[in-house]
């Protein structure tokens, strides 16, 4: 199943949010699927932080706590992006049935 986009906490028990990412990053190359925006979730605000997320495969980073409006506009950044792939997709395949 696709996602629009994944939030990620980053300091999950188990596996954390970083090695989550790695391995869907990987699985998305063997399956050889589109990748799904992750956007990391922390209470981490310290210098180097969202370097650490972007590095295994995080997309964007929002703080905790955040407000809604943070919240939203992360959202509609990655979402609308996808909405854009999403038209070209459509317009791709009625291109394609029209030439057929």
């Amino acid at each position: 199943e696709d996602y629009g986009v994944v939030l990620m906490d980053c300091q999950m028990p188990e596996l954390d949010g970083f090695d989550a990412t790695r391995r869907i990053r990987e699985w998305e190359l063997e399956a050889l699927k589109r990748p799904t925006p992750i956007v990391a979730l922390t209470a981490n605000a310290l210098s180097g932080d969202r370097e650490a997320c972007l590095a295994a495969g995080m997309d964007d980073y929002i703080s905790k706590p955040f407000t809604a409006e943070e919240l939203y506009s992360v959202l509609s950044l990655w979402l609308a992006g996808d909405a854009a792939n999403d038209d070209a997709e459509t317009d791709e395949g009625q291109a394609s049935a029209a030439a057929g």
